[in-house]
């Protein structure tokens, strides 16, 4: 084999090969996490609300979690969606619900704080903000 085809596989190999190790450990997430979730659009029926957000660890693989998404009504949590959610690289966290709208939830993690938005349709429309800390 010639060398310099042999050194093009290593390079190419450590190229693909941190993508695939970037999913991280997730016990920084797990646990609760509170805030303000905003509204982009003043026209849609979307509210400003504060809410709580319950992180766990998700079965279903290394950097998996579900995200229970609440928003407080009178002084009570009401369940929103559930998202199942994959952590990147120590510091994305990337989620999905089940939802007809195409969701797409991201956060930036930072220690004990989140900072995120909600884009929804093929269109990728913002629809919120989110500022959220850990308790």
């Amino acid at each position: 084999m010639k060398p310099w085809l042999v050194i093009a596989l290593v390079l190419i190999s450590a190229t693909f090969v941190p993508a695939a190790t970037q999913l991280i450990d997730v016990t920084t997430l797990i646990g609760t996490w509170e805030g303000e979730s905003r509204c982009t659009i003043p026209t849609s029926p979307c509210q400003t609300e504060h809410v709580i957000y319950k992180i766990a660890a998700d079965k279903a693989g290394l950097g998996k979690v579900r995200l229970d998404a609440f928003k407080i009504v009178d002084g009570r949590q009401e369940l929103m969606a559930t998202l199942d959610c994959t952590y990147r690289a120590g510091e994305i966290l990337d989620c999905t619900s089940t939802s007809s709208k195409k969701d797409r939830w991201e956060f930036r993690v930072a220690h004990d704080r989140m900072i995120g938005s909600l884009v929804v349709g093929d269109d990728r429309t913002l629809y919120r903000r989110l500022g959220l800390r850990k308790k």
